[in-house]
């Protein structure tokens, strides 16, 4: 398997779990802060499973849906337990092991099994008070990867270290078990701040020497980037480099690649589409590029906004104006001559047009953050959405587009944007190539757009491309040159040894990552000799990467195209072997596993594989015509193909 190829030892922690003193231990002397913290969404992230926190009803109530009963009690003793009758037959009990969330839904963690806990999907709503099914529309037998017992509910992989301090996740691929810890659960004190002992000692040594640099914190909140990337460890759809928290004060892509802007998850304009967030919108936003923070807008302890409704937004957006922000037109804006809606209306409120939400997990709203003008004019060319028929949903674009050029006819709201270049490379990159390297080299526009446009220029397979835009593996924003080296691959592999080597030397570790993919089918002999130790360097930090990150099926989808890339077809198919374990609905793994079966045992051990692929996802389309196609030509002689570039 090709995880003995990658498995590596977690990286040691510049500090250990003794350096954590807990928030209790912050409040006598920052009580105003403590006190706005407490009783927030940040406290109440994660807690324990006592009456005081569970809000649900579980005086006997229960919850069927499609064949699957919960019944929700309260033993003698006082314990809270949760009874399932699945859709297969079977029967446990399981004591609420802890609580996720406090508004507008509550959510209950149960372990499965020691060390493991799952996220159950019948939860709270706590506005109306009733149970309701986070998926109600969807088929979820036990067996089923997206079933809530699967690896995709796993609390300890994917929510944990965003609703815990200090949390170390500590899975064991060869035992596939968790020993999971964590300094605090909730988001406390220092799962922003850092530990605080070395703080701790020093106020309590009462000594009028100087206090060490920033006071013992590794964070400086009035960096404004720091402090954006510090709340984007969280805020932010990523990928781990590291095991559970980093360290507060890591630079944040050192610790994760940013999701791009990529279908499935924002609309082809970069609207939200998945639950994203908040960063890689942000960083689309014109008030990110001029300065806006976090916290100009956000209360960090109660987590709430600085003030209700337009007057947030109406802090710079007056006819006075923000002296921070001298680019900004003073101009009165909450008025009906610029929002043309009732005043005190929902349709006057600025968030309805700048800032349209979506609703996840059933009934959380949230907000996109890009803070974009609305471009119903752009919908025929991206076919997202716009803010406009969000609200007047009995109209259609043409209309709001109409309606905002008579009232705008100055035409500054229908500027070129790059949703449409976007939009056009997500259909044909091979068509929209040029318009899309135009677009990478644009310094004026978001680098994550630009980044977004080198990632759908691989599909371009154009070398020459490859070549114009080598200039960017030097731009300065870490997501553009870690995009630019991804693009590489398209050069012919000695130019991109040539390109390559000076980035596995970059101070940013996703970019060294990166750089190290992009060359890991590089013969040694055609590497710079300067370049081989930082190659093993770079290398080491992928296999790091990956090796936190094998409770993901995901992740074994991506070792498994690593290994068809080196034509290790074993270590292939036994990774694509562990996604469909861990996700038995996972056809194109399993048709990729019968591929690799064919060329090591022939058509019956193609059929071998189709035959336990189609036990577990009955009438499948795609398993039926590989079937038929397989015992039309009697096997395959040709090795499969990798999967399609991530």
């Amino acid at each position: 398997m090709l995880v003995a190829l990658i498995a590596a030892p977690p990286a040691a922690r510049a500090q250990d779990a003794q350096d954590y003193v807990g928030s209790a231990s912050c409040t006598a002397c920052h009580a105003e802060a403590a006190e706005a913290w407490s009783g927030s969404d940040h406290a109440l992230a994660w807690t324990e499973a006592t009456a005081a926190n569970i809000l649900a009803d579980f005086n006997d109530t229960e919850f069927v849906h499609d064949g699957m009963t919960a019944r929700f009690s309260v033993e003698p003793d006082g314990t809270h337990v949760i009874t399932v009758y699945e859709k297969d037959g079977k029967t446990t009990r399981y004591p609420v092991q802890s609580v996720a969330g406090v508004a507008p839904l509550q959510q209950y963690l149960l372990e499965t099994e020691p060390g493991r806990l799952q996220s159950f999907d019948v939860v709270w709503d706590t506005e109306k008070g009733d149970w309701f099914h986070l998926y109600p529309d969807q088929d979820l037998p036990p067996d089923d990867g997206l079933h809530w017992t699967g690896p995709y509910k796993t609390w300890n992989a994917r929510c944990a270290e965003c609703h815990a301090t200090g949390y170390e996740k500590n899975f064991d691929p060869r035992t596939k078990t968790y020993a999971s810890t964590q300094a605090e659960i909730g988001v406390g004190c220092e799962a922003c701040h850092g530990p605080a002992r070395q703080h701790l000692d020093w106020a309590r040594a009462a000594t009028t020497q100087d206090p060490p640099p920033n006071y013992g914190f590794r964070v400086d909140f009035s960096d404004r980037e720091a402090a954006i990337q510090q709340c984007a460890t969280c805020h932010s759809r990523r990928e781990s480099h590291l095991d559970g928290n980093p360290l507060p004060g890591t630079p944040y892509h050192d610790a994760y690649n940013l999701a791009l802007l990529r279908p499935g998850l924002y609309q082809a304009d970069g609207q939200i589409e998945d639950e994203v967030y908040v960063y890689g919108s942000f960083l689309q936003s014109k008030m990110y590029d001029k300065g806006v923070g976090c916290v100009d807008c956000h209360n960090p302890h109660a987590i709430e906004t600085l003030a209700e409704g337009n007057a947030l937004c109406t802090q710079c957006h007056n006819p006075a104006g923000n002296p921070r922000f001298p680019t900004l037109k003073p101009a009165e804006y909450d008025s009906p001559e610029h929002h043309f809606h009732e005043p005190g209306s929902e349709g006057a409120q600025c968030a309805s047009c700048h800032m349209p939400q979506r609703v996840y997990m059933g009934n959380d709203w949230r907000r996109d953050h890009s803070f974009r003008i609305p471009r119903p004019d752009l919908a025929d060319q991206t076919g997202a959405s716009d803010a406009c028929t969000d609200c007047h949903r009995d109209r259609k674009p043409d209309w709001a587009a109409a309606a905002i050029a008579e009232r705008f006819p100055d035409g500054s709201q229908s500027r070129p944007h790059y949703g449409t270049v976007l939009a056009r490379g997500r259909q044909d990159p091979v068509a929209a190539a040029t318009d899309l390297a135009a677009l990478a080299e644009d310094q004026a526009q978001p680098g994550i757009v630009r980044a977004t446009a080198l990632w759908l220029l691989r599909a371009s397979n154009s070398p020459t491309t490859a070549t114009r835009l080598v200039p960017l593996l030097d731009d300065p924003d870490p997501v553009v040159r870690a995009a630019a080296a991804g693009l590489q691959r398209l050069a012919p592999p000695a130019e991109r040894a040539g390109r390559l080597a000076r980035l596995l030397d970059d101070p940013i570790r996703t970019v060294r990552i990166e750089a190290a993919r992009e060359l890991l089918m590089m013969p040694p002999d055609q590497m710079p000799a300067a370049a081989q130790a930082p190659m093993r360097a770079a290398f080491g930090e992928w296999r790091e990467a990956v090796s936190q990150r094998l409770d993901f099926p995901e992740t074994h989808l991506q070792l498994a195209g690593t290994a068809l890339t080196l034509r290790n077809f074993p270590a292939a198919a036994g990774a694509f072997d562990e996604v469909v374990q861990m996700d038995p609905q996972r056809v194109d793994a399993w048709i990729m596993l019968a591929r690799l079966a064919a060329l090591s045992g022939g058509p019956r051990a193609a059929r071998a594989v189709i035959d336990r692929a189609r036990a577990v996802n009955p009438g499948d389309a795609s398993l039926d015509a590989f079937l038929a196609d397989l015992n039309g030509q009697g096997g395959m002689a040709a090795p499969p193909p990798p999967p399609a570039a991530d």
